[in-house]
């Protein structure tokens, strides 16, 4: 074939010249770069190649990572981790498994390898399942991507592929489609769920770790503080992260240094035992801070962990104390309204066992917080759909691998504003660098988000990443319903 022929059947002296005018009119200082884009924008994107290899969670955990390529690029996406393997029972329900709501990540169960965590497994059904099915789809087709996934495994658990599997791909199909309409991931994320605006959110930082996230004897598992006084994002995280190092001081002196170990999220953990006294030294730390008033506190409580039967073992981390301090659900609901009256609280995370909607419900009907549910709704849509209809709480705690895919979480999140609930973008316990949730916070408009301490680099980078979006609205009270008159009064 002669040049003339192969530019002939490409078309390309039309296209050539069609680039170099468009460079002409447009005054371009580079025309060979000017030209160079033009002529790449003007190739539709295809998926043409995935690659998903294995790589390790914060707290050393393996996960899945995705390489997704187009011809504009390549976009990397990595999935957060759920807690363990298999569901480990709740003690409230032996043998049952406590995390039965969420999608199945997809593990190798091989004990020689990463003691059974190493996910070789769902690798192999990216690379060859789920690669093959989406190699030369649109990127910016984000909803028929995901459904082309998840139709992938029939399962309702997606046991087969894995959560894991099917999420780091989407997220990757998510950036990408991103680049090849050349927006900010957060601007994709909000076309996609038919968001006219880019809300950066209010940080729910967490200051003190306990329960399953640290090693001291806390029930509750994170004492948060929000910001809602600040001005802007970057105000926000300049007074939260100075009461974290304020309280970090405090601590220091009570405690000496051990109590200035830091959990899984990046909270402190000093050796404590009591809500009241980690309140109190979080209030300290904000005064010192001189914040009183711009900044409330937050917590999650994480009661399914210590939920016996029907009743509450606050001591169950000291095993020389449990079983001896249980709590009502009654008792409970009476120690959070004290605990209302007397802090700053603004927010409680599952209050209450996930099965105990009774007591849930109840406390919710006192108005005297926002409450969210995580483990309670696992964002599954079914029991999203009931705690609405009753009432049961007003804020939903928002696990984007509890769901599956990107698209999923857009459906649950429009899902819980439908029900005029506030709705909390959040990390996981164990996380990567991967700073994805602080796009689809400030894209879905959620005005929250939870990515814990200001404090180890895979909590940090969500922050770091919304700080790129500082010129952007700071939170906007109208769009959270309930929660707007809580948090930003």
């Amino acid at each position: 074939m002669s040049v003339q022929e192969y530019l002939d059947k490409h078309m390309l002296s039309r296209k050539i010249e069609d680039a170099v005018n468009a460079a002409v009119r447009s005054k371009a200082p580079d025309p060979v770069l000017y030209i160079s884009n033009h002529m790449r924008r003007a190739v539709s994107s295809a998926i043409t190649k995935i690659k998903a290899r294995q790589i390790l969670d914060s707290k050393g955990i393996p996960t899945v990572e995705v390489d997704m390529y187009t011809n504009k690029g390549m976009f990397r996406a990595a999935a957060p981790v759920v807690t363990l393997t298999k569901c480990e029972p709740s003690p409230s329900r032996p043998g049952k498994e406590s995390l039965q709501y969420e999608r199945s990540e997809l593990r190798d169960g091989d004990k020689g390898k990463y003691l059974g965590n190493s996910v070789s497994k769902a690798v192999r059904n990216i690379n060859e399942k789920i690669a093959e099915a989406l190699i030369g789809m649109d990127p910016t087709l984000q909803s028929q991507i995901d459904h082309t996934i998840m139709d992938l495994d029939k399962t309702e658990s997606k046991a087969e592929l894995g959560v894991n599997a099917m999420l780091a791909v989407s997220m990757a199909a998510c950036k990408a489609g991103a680049a090849e309409k050349e927006v900010l991931l957060c601007k994709h994320i909000a076309d996609l769920s038919g968001q006219s605006g880019l809300i950066l959110p209010v940080p729910a930082i967490t200051v003190i770790s306990g329960g399953k996230h640290a090693g001291n004897n806390l029930a509750a598992q994170e004492i948060m503080i929000l910001p809602v006084g600040a001005n802007t994002f970057e105000e926000a995280m300049q007074v939260g992260s100075e009461t974290y190092y304020h309280l970090k001081a405090i601590i220091l002196e009570k405690y000496g240094s051990i109590g200035c170990n830091v959990g899984e999220d990046g909270g402190l953990a000093p050796n404590i035992t009591d809500f009241r006294e980690a309140l109190d030294l979080v209030k300290e730390a904000i005064n010192r801070a001189g914040c009183n008033g711009r900044i409330k506190m937050a917590m999650d409580v994480a009661a399914t962990n210590f939920c016996i039967g029907n009743k509450y073992d606050m001591d169950f981390k000291s095993p020389d104390k449990s079983g001896q301090v249980f709590k009502t659900g009654e008792e409970m609901a009476e120690m959070y309204a004290q605990l209302c009256t007397d802090y700053p609280i603004v927010s409680i995370e599952d209050p209450f066992d996930r099965n105990d909607w009774l007591h849930t419900k109840a406390f919710t009907d006192l108005g005297l917080c926002q409450v969210v549910g995580d483990h309670l709704l696992s964002s599954d849509p079914k029991r999203l759909e009931r705690a609405i209809d009753e009432a049961s709480c007003n804020g939903l705690l928002l696990k984007i691998n509890q769901v599956g895919t990107v698209t999923d979480a857009i459906e649950v999140a429009k899902q819980a504003k439908d029900g005029n609930w506030g709705v909390v973008i959040s990390h996981r316990s164990g996380e990567t660098e991967d700073s994805f949730i602080a796009d689809l916070a400030v894209g879905l408009a959620t005005g929250q988000i939870k990515a814990g301490a200001p404090c180890r680099g895979e909590r940090v980078a969500k922050y770091n990443q919304q700080a790129v979006y500082a010129g952007e609205n700071w939170r906007s009270p109208e769009i959270l319903a309930f929660t707007s008159v809580l948090l930003f009064c």
